[in-house]
């Protein structure tokens, strides 16, 4: 049964009312809150999660044994035969299973109907050679889409986001022989060593780009991760979003006067200045980007905030010229990923030895969700290639939690901040799209593309957890430390009843 819904869709910094067809679904619902970009229906259908790590085990156990069956050369050879077919099938194996099971496995479930549309309904190929390979109801593979789109092949039928919230029902999350050549050649190699060499190169090729291009979306706060929602019923403004969120996190970190405030991974400075100004802490802020800390020092002298209050360095974290328990209170927002998986455990040991031991450590990251579906992989892979290189330290919320308490740490409080991030990153996509002519005239169409691709995405995936972000408030697991002093602001137990409830007698 198919029923009609009204979008109200924005398109190049012009809103306009559409209907499109959808298929109905009794038992998922649609939100409509003023507060993210709610998704249509079509936009909540579950994607291809099949996968099994016996399945893959069993058959790259037994496939050598059939080559040593089968095969006239080495069918007489015995164990050590077999353990060298092992070896020499295993990666292929691997690779086959994958490929096979993320083009033909089944979706999580089918309560959301996929309408079935032409694929030319919402993409327009412009490439013979692609256009003969998809078309009709051919799917094509999401690796294959994303690349030509970047190069000017392919186009969307329309708003950018509003294609993609419909991406199943026109392209398949296929682990191409393109993304499997990315991981062992790149992904791989860059996991294992993660130099700070690497970190550098990575880090101020991508935040050097230029302040103004990072401006076009994030606007005057410049503020690059994720704010909060403190209303549902209202469309808060970017800047209000991010405002609060440096609200929560200076309340989690309870600061004072006294305080020495580290920020790891400071971006733009601004939660320096902020803290600073708002709560008269001495604030100290590092980071790669050369572009960076200029732009922070500046607004913290904008700001009448004195010097020797407030600072930023333009410094690797493993360089900090000070000692254990430099400072009292710790924050470091969306940079750990970064830091890479081979050396997480050694960055937050560092971040445990600067810390003091009544201090506290504010901690947000970016993970993906342990149970994921194939479509998760292949959105990594993307944001690593094309946006954040080097970042592979996406990890599941468990995985972190981890790390972080093998480090020393004790976990206070946790908030799932990833439709919080849909809305700042729907807001970001919203000034991207309006800035498109600047953008193109100073870095070209391609870096247009590419940006609005990942802020189009990012607001579906972090919408529907495909990714989220996770903020984590902690101290140091000390016989010594006074836990009840932090009670005050252990927000999540401080809750607001709607009405008076009716005690048990």
């Amino acid at each position: 049964m198919q029923t009609a819904v009204v979008h109200k869709i924005w398109t190049w910094g012009k809103s306009r009312v559409t209907t499109l067809p959808v298929m109905s679904s009794s038992t998922v619902r649609v939100t409509n809150s003023p507060a993210i970009k709610n998704a249509p229906l079509v936009g909540l259908a579950e994607g291809n999660g099949a996968f099994n790590n016996y399945h893959l085990a069993a058959c790259v156990l037994v496939v050598p044994y059939l080559l040593k069956s089968f095969l006239p050369l080495v069918n007489r050879g015995g164990f050590k035969t077999y353990l060298f077919l092992l070896v020499l099938s295993g990666v292929p194996t691997t690779i086959a299973y994958w490929t096979l099971i993320s083009m033909y496995g089944a979706r999580k479930n089918e309560k959301v109907i996929l309408p079935g549309k032409n694929l030319e309904e919402y993409i327009t190929i412009k490439d013979a050679d692609l256009k003969e390979l998809y078309k009709g109801k051919d799917k094509i593979p999401m690796q294959i889409f994303h690349d030509a789109y970047f190069d000017g092949k392919i186009e969307f039928n329309g708003d950018v986001l509003d294609i993609m919230e419909q991406r199943h029902d026109w392209a398949r999350m296929t682990f191409t022989p393109e993304l499997f050549k990315y991981v062992f050649t790149v992904f791989f190699p860059e996991v294992i060593s993660h130099s700070q060499a690497q970190d550098e190169e990575q880090v101020r090729g991508h935040y050097d780009r230029g302040d103004d291009f990072y401006e076009w979306f994030l606007g005057p706060r410049m503020i690059y991760t994720s704010g909060i929602i403190t209303d549902n019923t209202i469309e808060q403004s970017l800047e209000t979003l991010q405002d609060n969120k440096l609200a929560v996190v200076c309340e989690k970190l309870d600061l004072k006067p006294t305080d020495r405030l580290l920020d790891v991974g400071c971006g733009w400075g601004t939660l320096v200045a902020y803290a600073a100004k708002n709560y008269g802490c001495d604030a100290t802020g590092v980071t790669l980007g050369i572009n960076q800390a200029k732009f922070g020092t500046e607004r913290i002298a904008k700001n009448g905030i004195p010097a020797d209050k407030a600072r930023i360095l333009c410094s690797d974290y493993r360089d900090l010229p000070v000692g254990k328990g430099a400072y009292t209170k710790i924050v470091s927002l969306e940079m750990a990923e970064h830091v890479g998986v081979r050396r997480y455990s050694q960055f937050l040991s560092q971040i445990y030895d600067l810390l003091d031991d009544d201090g506290i450590f504010v901690f947000q990251v970016a993970g993906i969700r342990p149970s994921w579906q194939f479509e998760d992989l292949v959105w990594g892979l993307f944001m690593n290639k094309y946006v954040f290189p080097g970042a592979d330290a996406s990890c599941s919320l468990g995985w972190v939690v981890n790390k972080l308490e093998g480090a020393g740490f004790e976990i206070k409080n946790i908030d799932v901040l990833g439709v919080h991030y849909s809305a700042t990153l729907y807001r970001w996509y919203k000034n991207w799209v309006l800035n498109k002519d600047k953008v193109v005239e100073k870095y070209g169409d391609r870096w247009y593309r590419i940006w609005v691709f990942f802020l189009a995405y990012s607001v579906i995936t972090s919408r529907q957890g495909g990714a989220s972000v996770f903020q984590i408030t902690m101290h140091k697991n000390l016989n010594a430390y006074h836990r009840i002093d932090g009670v005050p602001n252990h927000a999540s137990i401080h809750v607001k009843l709607a009405k008076e409830p009716i005690l048990i007698e």
